[in-house]
């Protein structure tokens, strides 16, 4: 069974907090949210964005990335980014990897590029730049979760 877990790096846009908030707990997934975020993260903004997916116990929040590294659960980082090496149909994913996924903005700095045991990207037309992070979140979360046997066949967890 799979332990995946979905990570989002400072991000600016509360509608793709409130779709990963969804995604994570859809999909039985943790999510961890490494702030700063860009808009105020309060129970008001969260539920409005996550709409009725009730209490946000599957989701940790981080100070910074200090924070995130020093709580991190173990597994391998898997960054997802514009500039990976792997594309994602060619990616293995582990049990308990982390699916990182970078700020909107501004992705994720060079340390945390360092820090990561792979960098995937999700291969898209020459012309396309780049997709929504949670429409990105959600096409690698299934990917994950389709090889690490994190989904039934029957539709239930």
């Amino acid at each position: 069974m799979s332990s995946l877990r979905l990570a989002l790096y400072q991000p600016a846009i509360p509608q793709n907090v409130g779709a990963c908030i969804r995604l994570s707990a859809c999909f039985g997934v943790p999510l961890h949210v490494i702030e700063p975020v860009g808009f105020a993260f309060d129970d008001r903004a969260m539920k409005r964005a996550a709409l009725d997916y009730g209490p946000l116990g599957h989701m940790t929040r981080h100070a910074d990335w200090a924070a995130f590294q020093d709580q991190r659960p173990t597994g391998r980082l898997v960054l997802m980014t514009t500039r990976g090496a792997t594309p994602l149909d060619r990616f293995a994913f582990a049990p308990d990897d982390i699916i990182l996924m970078g700020s909107e903005t501004s992705g994720v700095p060079e340390a945390v590029h360092a820090v990561a045991d792979a960098r995937v990207v999700i291969s898209l037309r020459p012309q396309a730049r780049s997709l929504n992070l949670s429409v990105s979140a959600g096409i690698a979360l299934f990917e994950g979760l389709r090889q690490t046997g994190g989904l039934s066949e029957s539709g239930q967890f």
